[in-house]
């Protein structure tokens, strides 16, 4: 035995296999704590990137506001373009509304002055034929006085019961009665005078001349107290008459008279005639 094997030796033991591996497995858990601890740090340091990213993102929604912000402001502009339209649409339909009002104004006052104008022709047409009348008259009474025939300006009639083609004529005037007088017309909704008598002897066959003046010298002259229903009675001078009319017995006359009154059926002694032709 050496003298130096009771000595402890200064020599480290050596590790077992066991303690080898103890110490292995604890490096390797560090080291797996170290990498995910630097993992960890990896990530921590990418989170500005990743809030970099996220700024794309927020402009995309700034762009869609800013999108419908500008839709809704055409909106609003399509809508006070379509108020103005109505609104000019409107106005320019009160204008018209009363261009109109004013126009008919002015045709109503014009077709009152034409009423009141042929109310004062007729009246002094009337006067003329009174004058007429009376000079007639006179004339009658001074040839008569001086031994001439006199010429009779009474209205008293003869036969009042129109037969054949006259019966016909007066049948015809008297359905005219209230239809309308118009210058010119020849019917059949209006007539003036002398177109009425002209109508009303077409339907026997018989033509007339057109105007009362020819009318009033168509036929053979009859005594205003020889009357016959179908004459035809004309007021005025015979050859310039400016009115005329159909007997249609029983002292009355059908004619076409005036605007205001149309086609009426008169007495004799409403507007005496001047005189008379019978075509018939």
């Amino acid at each position: 035995m050496s003298h130096t094997a009771h000595i402890r030796s200064h020599r480290k033991p050596r590790r077992s296999a066991s303690s080898l591996a103890v110490r292995a497995g604890v490096a390797s858990g560090v080291l797996g704590t170290l990498a995910v601890a630097g993992a960890s740090g990896s990530a921590n340091a990418a989170e500005p990137v990743t809030q970099t990213l996220e700024l794309p993102t927020l402009t995309a929604d700034l762009a869609a506001q800013a999108t419908q912000s500008a839709d809704a402001t055409e909106q609003a502009a399509a809508n006070y373009q379509l108020q103005a339209e109505r609104d000019a649409a409107a106005a320019k339909a009160a204008k018209q509304a009363k261009a109109d009002l004013a126009e008919a104004k002015h045709k109503a006052a014009e077709a009152k002055k034409k009423a009141e104008e042929e109310a004062r022709k007729e009246a002094a047409a009337r006067a003329t034929r009174n004058a007429e009348r009376t000079t007639l008259s006179t004339k009658a009474s001074t040839d008569s006085d001086s031994g001439s025939t006199s010429t009779s300006t009474s209205t008293s009639t003869g036969s009042s019961t129109a037969t054949g083609s006259a019966a016909a004529v007066v049948s015809f005037v008297k359905s005219q009665v209230g239809k309308a007088y118009v210058s010119g017309a020849t019917g059949p909704s209006a007539y003036d005078c002398s177109g009425l008598v002209q109508t009303a002897f077409k339907q026997v066959g018989i033509s007339l001349p057109r105007v009362s003046q020819d009318q009033s010298t168509a036929g053979t002259q009859v005594s205003l107290s020889n009357l016959q229903p179908g004459d035809i009675l004309y007021w005025g001078g015979a050859g310039s008459a400016y009115h005329v009319a159909v007997y249609v017995g029983d002292g009355m006359f059908v004619g076409a008279q005036n605007p205001s009154t149309g086609v009426v059926e008169r007495s004799l002694s409403y507007d005496p005639p001047t005189g008379a032709v019978r075509v018939l």
